[in-house]
């Protein structure tokens, strides 16, 4: 972890915690290996599903840069997505938005992780997962890591495969649905979202759990 600033050091700008590969090597150490990092993208936007990734790196050909895919640029995280996908096991699941609805975006996003862990096509024996909690009905060992897309280098490329795939699938969408501007906000609640929603009612990639929804 990155030692923090003082903050009466103005010349001296706050450190961020960059990722290393510590997580890992530890649950090697204890026996699990392969180590798989999990994390999802959209659990916030009004629009669309949440995706979710699972990721293998290979120890003796990482991406460099990888960290979490807010603190990155979009071509940055263009860039790396296709470094990860060249080197390293993927596996990608969503839960739809009707999906979110039915059960709720927790839900739905756990259990998107849970299927990319699922879908790897080497079996991980240990999963980091981003977040507070570890998806029900994993096959093999976890540990959720807070802010762990920080924290953890297979958990922030997991972060960048959930990230860039869903802004295509968005970027997609918008083919379909153009009065909304899903290219441009990738179903985030902005002010050109909303103006659209209230000129256009909502369409079927709309979470209808989601406020303001639930007052249509």
């Amino acid at each position: 972890m990155s030692r923090r600033k003082s903050p009466d050091s103005p010349l001296f700008p706050v450190e961020l915690p960059v990722p290393d590969f510590g997580f890992e090597l530890a649950a090697r150490r204890d026996g699990f290996w392969p180590v798989a990092g999990a994390d999802e993208a959209g659990r916030g936007p009004l629009a669309g599903p949440v995706v979710a990734a699972a990721v293998i790196l290979d120890p003796d050909s990482m991406p460099a840069g990888l960290n979490d895919s807010k603190l990155l640029s979009a071509e940055q995280r263009e860039a790396l997505f296709e470094q990860i996908l060249a080197t390293a096991t993927v596996s990608i699941a969503s839960s739809s938005a009707t999906r979110i609805d039915t059960t709720d975006i927790l839900k739905a996003s756990l259990d998107a992780m849970r299927r990319a862990v699922d879908g790897l096509s080497t079996s991980a024996r240990f999963v980091l997962v981003d977040g507070r909690d570890v998806p029900p009905g994993l096959s093999c060992h976890a540990k959720a890591i807070v802010k762990g897309d920080c924290r953890s280098m297979s958990i922030a490329a997991a972060s960048i495969v959930a990230k860039v795939t869903r802004d295509r699938m968005m970027a997609r969408a918008d083919i379909t649905f153009p009065a909304y501007g899903f290219a441009v906000h990738a179903g985030y609640a902005t002010v050109r979202h909303r103006d659209a929603i209230d000129s256009h009612g909502p369409c079927s990639l709309h979470r209808m759990s989601f406020r303001p929804f639930r007052q249509i």
